[in-house]
């Protein structure tokens, strides 16, 4: 059975960044209807992923969750729009998994804000957290303004492709990892290695 474990950094309840999760998941299921979702509300793990920053030890709650993603065969990752850039919880969260724990995993990327001209941020700022985790982003990502809600029309096509090249990804993939690039880490260069 595959896994995806869904992300969402919404901060209210309800949020649109839940919403749009939710609905990337359901896109995803209708192709792949055996699919397993695991949603993770960084929300309810605010608190433990500061201490976790600080410390160096997750709670249990924040392990349990770290422990679904790394598991996961796929990730829907959906965050909210601030400063022109994901959410700090956001970023936290990734920060405290391990950096290979994202090798070769398929992801799904998505955000949502109040107008349409913070779209950029799927490629100028979550596509590169992502390439630097070593994940493998699918082509299509969705971006929600507050006006998509009004009329989802627009927003139901452009999940629904989302969720059909996700599927393909996991479905032709499964668990395995990326074939290795021949990537050498930059101090190992120095290192003469």
């Amino acid at each position: 059975m595959t896994t995806i474990a869904v992300v969402t950094a919404g901060l209210s309840q309800p949020s649109s960044t839940r919403l749009l999760a939710d609905k990337l998941a359901l896109s995803t299921r209708s192709v792949l209807p055996d699919a397993k979702i695991e949603v993770i509300e960084l929300r309810d793990l605010a608190v433990e992923v500061t201490k976790n920053m600080l410390t160096g030890f997750p709670s249990p709650a924040l392990r349990a969750a770290i422990d679904k993603v790394t598991a996961a065969d796929g990730l829907i990752a959906v965050t909210p729009v601030f400063t022109a850039s994901y959410s700090g919880l956001f970023k936290s969260f990734f920060d405290v998994l391990d950096q290979k724990a994202l090798d070769g995993k398929p992801v799904l990327i998505g955000a949502t804000g109040g107008t349409e001209r913070h779209s950029l941020v799927l490629d100028f700022a979550l596509r590169p957290l992502f390439a630097y985790l070593r994940a493998e982003p699918v082509a299509t990502a969705v971006y929600a303004a507050s006006s998509d809600w009004a009329s989802p029309g627009d927003l139901d096509t452009r999940a629904s492709r989302a969720g059909r090249e996700f599927a393909a990804r996991l479905s032709s993939e499964g668990t395995a990892a990326a074939p290795d690039s021949g990537f050498v880490p930059f101090e190992q260069l120095l290192a003469g290695g």
